[in-house]
């Protein structure tokens, strides 16, 4: 199993490059990177500059508003100047975003999301391979490409592309065409077992892919820390945040399969009446724990494969600031050693 991190959203470049080299000392495997007020893909080009080992990777950074040719090149020069070292998250967001946030229009986010990854592959093939560009979609085409634009080979596997997901549909089309699926933290095991697991089967059985190429990434939370005090103020963060995510309509598929709509509509009034700060109060500790792994370090790995053994390939975790290098390295090798089905991506350059 991969253990990756993620940054708190610093967009303070000298200190994100502190995180990130932290992050790489205690030995991750991937640091995470989300739009939240600050641009993933700049920030995940200081990340790569940084460091010697870790991936870098987007989680997420929202589509549609950026065109597939510029995120094509920016991608590709992280790559290639991190040798190979990033990993592009991509999500459709939800609709008042995309219109009222981006000012970009909204429509066919299924089919549109699954034509620019077809367009992003398109064009690196143009760059690596050669090959002339001529991508045709309903959503998206590219169909110029000259000597002049054409970056030198990279001579590196392709920018794995994951996909965020969670409704049933989208979810069969990001295990489709994606090289990694990135499960939102707002999910449980019922939720996995019941509808991500058999969305995930029906988009690989789609395209005739192997399980083993897919790296489903997340799930849910997981808070830990040396000890049980620490523990406890960090599910206390997570309640906040499982209020905030069953307040939006989009995630709402979720609360429903558990019989959670009562408590989504009462959170979803309190969003448009300004009361952010009291709505963790209304998550109880029953709903809280479906969502979340909280356990100190020494019972993490037992816990970590109790939740997502045989779900998830790879799991997110923050570490405290002052963790002893040798025991956040020995911690991270005992999660690592847990099985999981992803291998590697397809090559796409085949």
């Amino acid at each position: 199993m991969r253990v990756d991190t993620f940054t708190g959203e610093n967009n303070d470049w000298g200190l994100l490059a502190q995180e990130a080299q932290r992050a790489e000392a205690c030995g991750f495997d991937g640091f995470a990177i989300p739009e939240i007020t600050g641009d993933p893909i700049l920030n995940a080009a200081m990340v790569a500059q940084a460091t010697e080992r870790i991936q870098a990777r987007t989680a997420i950074a929202v589509a549609f508003p950026r065109s597939p040719m510029v995120v094509a090149e920016q991608a590709w020069s992280i790559q290639r100047n991190s040798g190979g070292r990033f990993a592009l998250g991509l999500g459709t967001q939800v609709k008042a975003h995309n219109e009222r946030r981006f000012s970009t229009p909204w429509k066919a986010p299924r089919s549109r999301i699954v034509e620019y990854v077809e367009a992003l592959r398109a064009i690196w093939r143009c760059w690596e391979l050669g090959e002339r560009l001529d991508y045709q979609g309903d959503h998206y085409q590219f169909s110029l490409m000259t000597p002049e634009f054409t970056p030198p080979k990279s001579n590196l596997p392709m920018v794995p592309v994951y996909l965020a997901a969670v409704r049933p549909r989208t979810l069969e089309s990001a295990a489709a065409v994606a090289d990694g699926l990135r499960l939102h933290g707002f999910c449980t095991s019922k939720y996995f077992k019941e509808v991500v697991g058999p969305a995930i089967d029906r988009g690989l059985a789609s395209t005739g892919r192997s399980r083993s190429e897919l790296d489903v990434c997340g799930g849910g939370f997981i808070m830990t820390g040396p000890d049980e005090a620490t523990v406890m103020k960090n599910r206390e963060w997570v309640r906040y945040r499982i209020a905030f995510y069953a307040s939006t309509p989009a995630y709402r598929p979720v609360m429903s399969l558990h019989g959670w709509d009562d408590l989504a509509e009462k959170l979803l009034t309190m969003t448009k009446t300004g009361q952010w700060k009291k709505m963790a109060a209304e998550i109880p500790d029953d709903v809280l724990d479906e969502f979340c792994v909280y356990t100190t370090y020494d019972e993490l790995p037992r816990a970590i494969e109790a939740r997502f053994g045989g779900t998830s390939d790879t799991v997110e975790l923050a570490i405290e600031t002052d963790t002893d290098l040798e025991l956040a390295r020995d911690l991270l090798s005992r999660v690592r050693a847990i099985p999981s089905a992803f291998e590697a991506p397809a090559n796409h350059y085949a």
